[in-house]
This record gives structure tokens, sequence and C-alpha cells, in this order.
């Protein structure tokens, strides 16, 4: 029989928190998965509420063909939008949508999506959380 013995670490207590980092960034994708959700749930919102169409691909990372367009919805209806009340879903997204509609640019809702994803993974945001999910690292930066 043999035994082996790993030594954990908090992040805080890690000896090189740069390796857990990029190991974190490296292995684990989904972090800022809701925040695609969230706005997809807006998206879907304002097409209900403009009326027409609304056709979307969403990514957490830039150039993946990524696009915002509606078809034949109510103009009337998006002017009623008063973007500060986040009137749709409550959340900030509702805000980005329809401000970027009115100035006919969509293209910066994607922008902004791929930024809150960027920052997800900052190494201040990583270390957040880490600590709120209690996560152990190795030594050599991997979760345990």
């Amino acid at each position: 029989m043999r035994e082996i013995t790993t030594t954990v670490y908090m992040i805080d207590e890690h000896p090189d928190k740069a390796k857990c980092f990029e190991w974190v960034r490296n292995n684990v994708f989904h972090l800022g998965e809701h925040e695609v959700d969230e706005l997809r749930l807006t998206l879907d919102k304002l097409s209900e509420h403009i009326g027409g169409t609304v056709d979307y691909c969403l990514s957490q990372h830039p150039d993946r063909g990524e696009h915002i367009t509606f078809k034949d919805w109510d103009e009337e209806a998006l002017n009623s939008l008063v973007a500060e009340e986040c009137p749709l879903t409550g959340c900030f997204w509702d805000m980005e949508v329809i401000t970027a509609f009115k100035k006919e640019n969509l293209r910066a809702v994607i922008d902004t999506l791929h930024d809150c994803v960027e920052h997800i993974y900052s190494d201040e945001e990583l270390e957040l959380i880490a600590n709120a999910n209690e996560w152990e690292f190795k030594e050599t930066g991997g979760l345990l």
C-alpha cells in the first residue's frame, strides 16, 4: 500500500497565487456564463415587449460570430422604455440593451459582455470567487 499526502491551500495562503489564477483561467470556463444567460433573458424580454423577432449569437469570448439583430419591432414600444428603470428583468443588462438599441449600437452590448467576462477572470475577481467558494488549491495551482 502506498499513501500520498497533498498540501492544500486556500487562495490567500497559497505561496504562488499566479499559478492558481492561471490554472483557473485554463480549466474553469463557465464563470461568465451567467452573464450570457442574463443577457439572453433581457434580449428575449425586450423582443416580447417591442414585438418582432430577435436573433442573437452570444459567447463569453470575443470573435465567435456574436451578433444581435431585431426585425419588425415597434419603435413606439421601444421609446416607451426607460432604460434606467431596468424594466425587463431588473438586471443591468436591461439598461445596457435598451440604451444601445436606442443609439443603434447593439455591438456595444456584445463589447460590454466581453468586458464583464474579462473582469470575472481578472486576478482580483478570481480571488473573490475562490474565497467565496472556499476553493482549495494544490501547490501546483490546480483545484483539489
